[in-house]
């Protein structure tokens, strides 16, 4: 599975510090998600798709959507 958040940032022109100011995640922790340093827990993905108004299943590429 791979998580689709930095591709999302790219395009909707957004930055880390935009989206750690809309979810509350601490910035080091979405950059380590968008440099796969970090496989983000369930609560985090909730967290990310409610913060930008888009579904969990928008932030994940995986055959089995």
């Amino acid at each position: 599975m791979k998580i689709l958040l930095q591709e999302y940032m790219y395009s909707k022109n957004l930055t880390v510090r935009q989206i750690s100011a809309t979810t509350k995640i601490p910035k080091s922790t979405i950059s380590n998600i968008c440099n796969g340093k970090r496989i983000p827990r369930m609560d985090t993905m909730e967290e990310l798709a409610k913060g930008l108004k888009v579904k969990i299943t928008d932030l994940f590429d995986s055959p089995y959507k």
